[in-house]
């Protein structure tokens, strides 16, 4: 940096100058629309030619002399210096002075009036032609800087900022919402009146139209201007928000595009200094008159100040003029609202994202770039305010406090304004002293402990952004890294960087600049071997001053040094390839390399790729858009390019911007990296890609990118540990799948052999792949091999996983009919993917691709599906997974699509990809249904294999776990008698072991349905022996079973109810359900089931005989018992329904011919044992006596 606070003379370009662009159009209209006031044009008392009609052709007229020193020294010059260096100023002069103090170009007043200027070429031709620059300090722009960057929409901040299109949808949903748009059909409608220019200020009403709610308004609206710049807006509408009102931009366009018909006037100084005495005493009373209620009360004070001879008015020369222009001191720069600034964000802040604040946030960043490209002082001034509002968040304070971290939202917003601040830091024209203020501010804000960390809220160190930089070379070692890195750190290490390495200015200064014929040992360096100029600086570094160039207005130079810094990346690219080419054998040998890159560029702070992608798609993007195109729809056309060649020193170069572009992009992309630690820059290394990739897919691929893409594709697959798709690399680095399906799709109409062997390349998932790392130390000196041996805490791995998903699935649909390509991405599918799931849905989509609707099935295919299907359920085997039944399930539909030897592969193989259940009640079970015979249009030879299948698996699952499978391995073996034998005996012999009573009496049901009442019997005698049901479980599910059990047994004879009955009186003890028994059993005479080579007796049978007494003695004894254990806590609520269990128990106790004597002693000994119940004993007495 210069010293002494002079500005540094960073770039010469040599613009047409704003008088000369002029000189030949005399008439605005004739030739500029919505143009600047013509110089020959001059409202009323101007000097110069007459102003021609619309459409009229212009006389090809030279400007005069008169109007180019005017219009210069309006523009440069504050009024008060050209008053205190010229003794007396001509009239004619001082009012072309004033007409052309005012601002000539629409772009400005629509930059403050609107969030995002969005122009092209027709704009650019708009602002030259207005004459203005926007140069507030330092040289104007090269030519066609008018709009260097804003031909796309969010090009401003290197992809992260919206465009107009975007802000103006939260403003009033489309471009005609604008205050500026709003302002142009004021205009149109002839609401604009009584216009009046006195010296600097510029006056006129505006009048809204009538509604049909509202009448018409009329607002005064006033402006004070200085230097081609608006100081100061006034309007009767209140208008609060950051810029100008409709009503404000009416009144500044009318000025602009009819000049002519505005009323110019010299200040107001000028002419009372050209009034006597009277004319001064009648002038000031006639003002009074006119105001008294408004001006009275400070005229009388002006008047008693000034008779004071003392008096602090009298003691400074002259007076006070607002219409007479800023003074020499004053800061010159355009109105900005600051309390309305500060106002808003803290209300989009406060807002925490929700409500398009976020948007409206990243929009007044995107208006920060465009300042910032108008070389307008407001931009660092504006991105103060927001900074400090930024600052006082109070949830920094919460988040520090509570340690979590920032919502992503915030946290990109506070990446972007980073960012900006680096920008601002590498302002290639601003002062020294400026540039001390501003890292003084920053640094203020960076020691603050809630200033949010670079990387999240992980103390992660980085490069410093100065390494590897030749002028910074005797950097230490230790100041490489810092243990605490804000967001604001980059751009407070910007301090070191300066503009005035010779070998840089010369770069960025010519087209054509290329090594001398006779080099010095140090120049070989700077060039590579065709002689073209590198710039070999820290990456990231070099891409953020070609941002800074970008921002600052100047096109031409960031696209050379962006050429400059990608043929450092061609020459670093190819010097790693030699010497991955003498390590290659080790590595191979190894497998693994912790040789890789410690800052990625994809992901990284300053987004280098980004950066320089858009610098150079800039340079070739034919944009037919107007002043302003904002589509009511809210929507923006994706952008066309086209070729624009490199313009270099060396004759053979034959390159355009749009194929480095896609170089550039594919080279960062395809870097390899270790993976950051924390979620949130995880996180941004997927979403930056992503970025990167939406742009990629933006690109027309004609023959000359696709030779770019191969030549790329193929030096990334031959890159070794340098590349992320070489043959060996990190265990923890960055995977490749999403890129890898770009370049997949990009190259397979154009290379099919290239895109598959890249994409099998990048299946690979290292990190779950292999368990240790180890180390190699012969690396190039930019590369670190210090990476900690750890399973990283990889927060987005699901999403990564899925994405390999994706390529998978790309590939499987792209190799549909080929044998050979299925084969081998089968292979790597079952090497590389470890997630039962992502395989399981790669089988889907396999099975949907293999099986259209449309269409016939492709069988090769559709058995990788099966083979997918069959790893998945090995996988879930052993492993609980909420989806394993529907897996199964498809498992089954899938194998059935392929035929009946693979149905039968699958039973046979149970064992393997089943558990005993899903084996014998899904797969066994739909394998022989008639839906499937239907299907397969199976012969009698064929079903029988595959019921034969069925039941050697039933019977082996039957085996293994009985309780589950014995029910299924009966149904399965129903048609075969001995192997329904077989499974019935199993389940004899698993009905003594852990077998449960449910289990039992589901079987004992399903026996006798198939008509084997007496096995039914055994199995059901075995499962009451496993019952046991308490007093008070008179609602428990095995009641019905038990009552069937009971039912089945009496159907079948006295001999088989005598041998149940025990078994009911140990396992039940509930007095209702012993009763329902009873009765259910003395109802009809036992022995009608029918059973052959027995006969029934036809008696009923009597409750004082065996075996039923045993049963009744039971149930009386169980009356008891529960009654006893229901008064131990009864409550009155519940007496009510004591009554009617003793009404029951009743019935049963006058069974026996005593059972009257046993209830009422049953009776009496409740009224003595529970005499304290006296209101319950008093409702027993009622009922019972």
């Amino acid at each position: 940096m210069a010293e002494g606070g002079e500005r540094e003379e960073l770039l010469s370009p040599s613009p047409v100058s704003p008088a000369k662009r002029l000189c030949s159009w005399p008439s605005p209209q004739a030739h500029h629309p919505r143009g600047s006031p013509g110089a020959a044009s001059g409202g009323v008392g101007g000097v110069g030619g007459s102003c021609l009609a619309p459409g009229a052709r212009p006389h090809l007229q030279p400007e005069s002399l008169l109007d180019c020193a005017a219009k210069t020294v309006a523009e440069k010059w504050a009024y008060e210096r050209v008053e205190e260096r010229f003794e007396r100023i001509p009239e004619p002069v001082q009012r072309r002075i004033v007409y052309w103090s005012f601002p000539r170009n629409e772009r400005e007043i629509c930059m403050y009036s609107s969030f995002q200027y969005r122009g092209g070429p027709g704009a650019g031709a708009l602002g030259g032609a207005a004459g203005a620059s926007p140069a507030e300090e330092g040289p104007p722009p090269p030519p066609g800087a008018a709009a260097p960057t804003s031909s796309a929409p969010g090009a401003a901040a290197a992809g992260s900022s919206p465009g107009l299109g975007t802000a103006a949808g939260a403003v009033g949903g489309g471009g005609e919402g604008l205050p500026f748009r709003r302002g142009i059909r004021l205009l149109d409608s002839g609401s604009v009146e009584n216009v009046l220019q006195v010296g600097f200020h510029l006056s006129g009403t505006v009048t809204e139209a009538a509604t049909t709610s509202e009448p018409a308004v009329t607002y005064k609206v006033a402006i004070s201007f200085d230097r081609c710049k608006i100081t100061s807006v006034t309007c009767g509408c209140g208008n609060k928000d950051i810029f100008y009102c409709a009503h404000v931009v009416a009144l500044s366009l009318y000025r602009i595009r009819k000049p002519d018909q505005v009323k110019l006037r010299l200040p107001i100084s000028e002419t009372l200094f050209q009034m006597n005495r009277d004319q001064l005493q009648k002038f000031i009373q006639y003002l009074i008159t006119a105001h008294h209620t408004e001006v009275l009360p400070t005229a009388q004070k002006l008047a008693d100040e000034i008779l004071s001879s003392n008096s602090e008015i009298n003691q400074v020369n002259g007076a006070p003029d607002p219409t007479a222009g800023a003074s020499i001191d004053d800061e010159n720069c355009w109105h900005l609202d600051e309390e309305q600034v500060k106002e808003q964000v803290k209300l989009f802040l406060s807002q925490g994202g929700y409500y398009g604040s976020g948007k409206q946030l990243n929009s007044m960043f995107a208006k920060v770039r465009e300042m910032l490209r108008m070389r307008d002082s407001n931009g660092a001034r504006m991105l103060t305010l927001i900074t400090e509002q930024f600052m006082a968040d109070p949830r920094l304070t919460l988040w520090r406090q509570q340690g979590t971290s920032m919502t992503d939202k915030c946290r990109q917003l506070w990446d972007e304004l980073g960012a900006l601040w680096v920008c601002i830091i590498l302002n290639p024209h601003c002062k020294l002293e400026e540039k001390s203020c501003w890292l003084q501010q920053l640094q203020k804000w960076s020691d603050l402990d809630v200033c949010p960390l670079e990387d999240g809220n992980y103390g992660h160190e980085l490069p410093n952004i100065t390494n590897a930089l030749p002028q910074n070379a005797s950097h230490s070692p230790d100041s490489l890294s810092r243990p605490r890195r804000t967001v604001f750190t980059r751009a407070i290490e910007g301090r070191e960087l300066h503009w005035q390495d010779s070998h840089l200015q010369r770069i960025i200064s010519s087209d054509i600049y290329t090594a001398p014929a006779c080099q010095q040992e140090s120049e070989r360096l700077l060039f590579n071997s065709q002689g073209q100029p590198l710039w070999l600086e820290h990456v990231p570094t070099a891409c953020a001053r070609v941002d800074a160039l970008r921002s600052h207005g100047y096109p031409k130079e960031a696209l050379r040094l962006t050429v400059a810094i990608i043929n450092t990346l061609r020459l670093q690219q190819q010097r790693q390839l030699e010497i991955y080419k003498h390590q290659k054998k080790e590595l191979l040998q190894r497998g693994t390399t912790t040789i890789t890159n410690l800052e990625g560029w994809v992901g990284h702070p300053l987004d280098p790729i980004g950066c320089l992608f858009l610098t150079l798609t800039e340079a070739c993007r034919l944009n037919d858009d107007g002043y302003l195109e904002v589509s009511d729809m809210n929507e923006s056309r994706p952008p066309v390019y086209q070729h624009v060649p490199v313009a270099t020193g060396c004759p053979n170069s034959h390159e355009s911007f749009l194929s480095l572009a896609l170089e550039v992009a594919l080279m960062g992309m395809g870097q390899q990296r270790v993976m950051p630690e924390g979620l949130y820059a995880q996180d941004k290394v997927c979403r930056n890609e992503e970025q990167l990739l939406s742009r990629l897919q933006e690109l027309q691929l004609d023959d000359e990118l696709v030779q770019t893409l191969q030549k790329q594709c193929i030096l990334l697959l031959e890159g070794g540990p340098f590349s992320g798709l070489g043959e060996v690399i990190h265990r923890e680095s960055v995977p490749m799948h999403t890129f890898a399906k770009y370049l997949f799709s990009a190259l397979l109409p154009h290379d099919p052999d290239l895109s598959y062997k890249l994409a099998l390349r990048a299946m690979r998932l290292p990190v779950l792949e292999n368990s240790t790392s180890t180390g190699d130390t012969s690396h190039p000196h930019h590369m670190v091999s210090v990476v900690p041996s750890r399973y990283p805490r990889w927060f987005t791995l699901g999403h990564l996983e899925s994405q390999q998903c994706e390529l998978a699935s790309t590939m499987l649909t792209a190799a549909k009919g080929d044998t050979l390509r299925l084969r081998t991405i089968l292979e790597a599918i079952q090497k590389h993917i470890h997630s039962s799931s992502l395989i399981f849905k790669l089988a889907q989509d396999a099975f949907k691709i293999a099986t259209p609707t449309d269409s016939s099935t492709d069988s090769t295919l559709l058995n990788v599906a099966l083979e997918l299907g069959l790893q998945v359920m090995r996988m879930t085997l052993s492993t609980l997974n909420w989806r394993r039944r529907e897996m199964v399930r498809w498992l089954v539909t899938c194998a059935t699509e392929v035929g009946v030897r693979a149905l039968v592969s699958i039973l046979q193989s149970w064992y393997t990809l089943f558990t005993p259940t899903e084996a014998t009640s899904i797969v066994a079970a739909t394998a022989v249904s008639h839906t499937t015979i239907l299907r397969l249009s199976l012969d009698y030879p064929q079903r029988e294999e595959l019921a034969s299948c069925a039941r050697t698996l039933a019977l082996q699952c039957a085996m293994k776990d009985p309780q589950s499978c014995a029910l299924s391995a009966l149904t399965l073996c129903e048609k075969d008698h001995i192997a329904f034998e077989a499974a019935y005996q199993i389940a004899i012999d698993a009905a003594t072991g852990g077998m449960t009573h449910s289990q039992l009496f589901t079987i004992a049901r399903y026996m006798e349905l198939r008509g084997y009442p007496l096995r039914a019997f055994k199995l059901a005698s075995l499962a009451m022996s496993h019952l046991n049901l308490a007093y008070n479980q008179d609602t428990h599910p095995a009641i019905n079973d038990v009552l069937w059990a009971c039912a089945l047994s009496h159907s079948l004879g006295k001999n088989e109810l005598a041998a149940l009955i025990p078994l009911v009186v140990k396992s039940v003890h509930c007095a209702t359900v012993l009763s329902d028994i009873l009765r259910r059993c003395t109802v009809t005479a036992p022995g009608l089931a029918g059973i052959p080579g027995r006969r029934s007796s036809g008696k009923l049978m009597s409750t004082d005989k065996a075996p039923l007494r045993q049963l009744l003695d039971a149930t009386i004894n169980a009356y008891i018992n529960t009654t006893h254990s229901r008064l131990t806590h009864i409550s009155p609520r519940h007496y009510g329904e004591f009554i009617e269990f003793l009404s029951k128990a009743r019935e049963t106790f006058l069974l026996p011919q005593d059972g009257h004597l046993q209830f009422a002693q049953f009776i009496d000994n409740l009224k003595q044992i529970y005499k304290g119940k006296k209101k319950l004993m008093l409702l027993v007495r009622e009922r019972f006596g």
